[in-house]
């Protein structure tokens, strides 16, 4: 952000955490990460110039004492660069911490509030934000004790890749696919998100959470709902936005017993492997208990009961130790119909699918049906590619370079609302207590392929299949 100059002259970073540091051993650790990660050829003349606006104060999130020393220390640089800056709180901590510091900082005196004081101050969070519906609402509500809702800003990293903010443009900037944009036309959807790796340092995280709530409650739904919602107001404003997606996952059926047993399929990997090399099943692995039940992969089908989506069935699965790394949306639109083609030997023809690969390799393509040179009459697919790298001439920005922008831009789009996290709890919650329960089978599929036969079922159910990533 700083190389493109999309930051202001006088901007600051200030670090704080338990670490006793001083100023210079912070930089130089911030060195090494960008050295190392940047997605720019490291310049030590531009990294000199960039730290000079770095700070670090050592601050422990539960002793008040300590953010009155931060404060001091916020208003001494302001007074050095002579400027009154506005306030990004980022607290990349785990959110059993979010309530303390919350409540620290208003103590202090670090928090204004909307359009009352000298500057604005904005509270930037990570997920998961709460395990289930309840505990989500104890942390939305200890926070909104000490801040405003237009001041949180629960960062989804999902939603500031381009392919996700491209859904929009795509859908309401071009004719050709907003009228075809609903049940009439589209058969299906699939939401897929694949992983080869396997938990690795996480572990002790992931055996508590699974991947439903570690991809799908956030991610996959935040897409689903950008995917499936009306047009808003105006792209100028976050809260119609945000208020159209959570009207789609409002409109979601809702799970019941039977919807849960038919519907939903979790599963564990097993010992396997990726890329040739051997690797061990999730319960080998370090952190993991030899009985868990933790699930690495899940499938869903999901239904919008609303005039656009109704009897459009929505596929999502996520999972670790699969094949490759891939997340992409596939739509499937109707199959045209087939009498033209009879008696003519063309074999199968393949419904019309828009893809939109997330990451790794950010773009969209449309298969269509065609017919291969030749005397004979016959059709084959053919994908019309769009890719961000080749079209576009570079590479797309980090997530979060776009949404730590907007959120010291004070702008909310991109980011999750109190109630779209409810409401994708209140889907989920009745899925995670079966679960939980053991009234869903556990089933078992090896490292390195796609997952358990019965999400293949899930689907065949309705004569589909998933779709090869």
């Amino acid at each position: 952000l700083w190389q493109e100059r999309l930051l202001p002259s006088g901007f600051v970073v200030l670090g704080a955490a338990r670490s006793q540091l001083d100023d210079q051993q912070f930089r130089l650790r911030l060195k090494e990460g960008v050295a190392k990660f940047s997605r720019r050829s490291f310049s030590e003349k531009a990294w000199e110039k960039f730290s000079e606006n770095v700070f670090y104060e050592s601050v422990d999130g539960q002793v008040s004492k300590d953010f009155v020393r931060l404060k001091t220390r916020l208003e001494s640089l302001g007074q050095l660069r002579a400027q009154t800056f506005n306030y990004l709180f980022y607290l990349a901590v785990s959110s059993s911490y979010y309530g303390d510091i919350a409540a620290n900082l208003n103590q202090a005196g670090l928090i204004e509030k909307p359009g009352q004081g000298r500057r604005a101050t904005y509270l930037l969070v990570e997920k998961p934000f709460g395990i289930d519906r309840a505990s989500a609402r104890v942390l939305n509500q200890r926070l909104r004790e000490h801040f405003f809702e237009e001041q949180i800003f629960r960062i989804d990293h999902y939603l500031g890749k381009e392919t996700v903010q491209n859904i929009l443009v795509f859908r309401f900037a071009n004719g050709i696919f907003e009228p075809l944009w609903n049940r009439n036309y589209i058969e299906s959807i699939q939401i897929s998100m694949a992983e080869e790796i396997g938990v690795g340092s996480r572990a002790s995280y992931f055996d508590q959470a699974g991947i439903l709530r570690d991809i799908v409650q956030n991610h996959l739904l935040q897409i689903m709902a950008l995917l499936c919602i009306e047009p808003p107001i105006s792209l100028n404003d976050p809260d119609s936005i945000r208020n159209e997606k959570v009207k789609v996952l409002r409109s979601v059926r809702k799970f019941g017993e039977a919807e849960i047993l038919k519907g939903t399929v979790r599963a564990q990997y097993e010992e396997g492997f990726i890329f040739g090399e051997p690797v061990p099943a999730y319960r080998h692995e370090k952190g993991v208990g030899a009985d868990s039940n933790t699930e690495t992969y899940c499938a869903l089908k999901l239904e919008i009961d609303n005039w656009r989506w109704s009897g459009v069935p929505i596929y999502i699965r996520a999972g670790k130790r699969l094949p490759k790394r891939i997340t992409e949306v596939a739509v499937y639109f109707r199959r045209a119909p087939t009498a033209l083609f009879e008696g003519r030997q063309v074999g199968e023809i393949e419904p019309n699918v828009l893809a939109i690969q997330v990451q790794p390799d950010e773009g969209i393509s449309l298969r269509i049906e065609s017919k291969p040179p030749g005397p004979r009459l016959r059709v084959m697919p053919v994908d019309m590619d769009f890719r961000y790298g080749s079209s576009f001439g570079a590479l797309s920005a980090d997530a979060y370079e776009r949404l730590l922008l907007d959120a010291m831009n004070g702008d909310p789009t991109l980011f999750t609302r109190d109630d779209e996290i409810d409401q994708s709890w209140s889907l989920l919650d009745p899925v995670l207590e079966m679960w939980r329960d053991g009234a869903v089978k556990l089933h078992g599929y090896e490292a390195g392929t796609w997952g358990p036969s019965a999400a293949d079922e899930l689907l065949l159910q309705n004569g589909q299949r998933w779709r090869n990533l």
